[in-house]
């Protein structure tokens, strides 16, 4: 996806989007008696299958939810751009990673608090360059529905991140849910043309905050990381001692945006200020040992960056 077709892309996709990771699917009423002693039980669900991958932040429920996946090829003009073809090829290789197309999931973070169910972007929906739209399955097998949503942080208007928003309808997707997105990229959006009809489905939801503005006092801080959008925002989520990282577009690909956060991307609005805020927000992740969820690594996306030479690795959870 080059930079000057973004807008081009989220007109699209946002124009008839559609809803589109250890595993906890709801319960089945079931009427049927339970089998013999003797009768091996069926293996639960794996979570690739049921897109819902559990896990804990210090008290509060948390799922990775499987929305989709994106294939971008290899080919110097989206990853990487201006590096040498073998060097790029090298950094993959020695990674036991493919050359010729970069895989990136995505995978919306859903966490519980009380009352409260937060869910972190609303993935990709029917967008054309991602295969995607498993996010209401994904929902259903973590055991919630869409109403159920009470609070949505945004890390930015890209059609990867708010293509689940609305219905093909052209309504509400979450329709009790307050959508959270700082005050730059709320403009931005504004600003564009392209997303008249999103903006005009979401602004009654909208609270606007401040970059590094503390959202919810104790458990959902935003943190800016300039360059990627106007407005983009990273999350950071507490409970008691425990913290969670929620990187958003910071970095798209786990090994190059990871060991080569100064190599260009063509994502970022702003190349050099999003190569310089990556770098700064994975060495403060390396030296904090804060546990990670990148949106677009490998499912589920939990790990932590950790220092290598000059710069930093991916180490996952799993």
């Amino acid at each position: 996806m080059h930079r000057n077709r973004v807008s081009i892309l989220i007109a699209a996709v946002l124009g008839g989007a559609l809803l589109g990771a250890c595993s906890r699917p709801p319960p089945a009423a079931t009427d049927e008696p339970a089998p013999a002693a003797a009768t091996a039980a069926a293996p639960a669900p794996a979570a690739a299958d049921t897109g819902a991958f559990a896990f804990r932040i210090g008290a509060l429920e948390a799922y990775a939810l499987k929305d989709g996946d994106i294939d971008v090829a290899n080919d110097g003009k989206t990853f990487a751009i201006g590096e040498p073809a073998e060097q790029v090829a090298a950094l993959l290789s020695a990674a036991g990673q493919p050359t010729d197309v970069l895989h990136l999931s995505i995978q919306p973070l859903l966490v519980r608090s009380g009352a409260r169910v937060l869910l972190f972007d609303t993935g990709a929906a029917g967008v054309s360059f991602a295969q995607a739209g498993r996010l209401p399955a994904s929902l259903r097998a973590a055991g919630v529905e869409p109403a159920q949503v009470t609070d949505i942080f945004i890390s930015h208007g890209h059609p990867d991140h708010v293509g689940g928003l609305r219905t093909g309808e052209g309504g509400l997707a979450f329709a009790n849910a307050t959508i959270h997105l700082s005050r730059p990229e709320w403009e931005a959006l504004k600003g564009d043309p392209g997303n008249a009809a999103l903006v005009a489905a979401i602004a009654p939801k909208v609270q606007a905050f401040e970059p590094n503005a503390a959202i919810v006092p104790g458990l959902v801080a935003a943190v800016a990381v300039d360059g990627h959008t106007p407005g983009h925002s990273a999350y950071e989520i507490v409970s008691g001692n425990e913290r969670l990282l929620y990187l958003g577009d910071t970095a798209h690909h786990h090994v190059i945006s990871v060991q080569r956060p100064e190599w260009t991307v063509d994502y970022d609005r702003d190349a050099p200020l999003a190569e310089a805020s990556r770098r700064a927000l994975l060495q403060r992740a390396a030296e904090q040992d804060l546990h990670v969820y990148a949106v677009h690594f490998p499912f589920p996306g939990l790990g932590r960056i950790k220092r290598e030479g000059d710069g930093f690795a991916w180490v996952a959870d799993r």
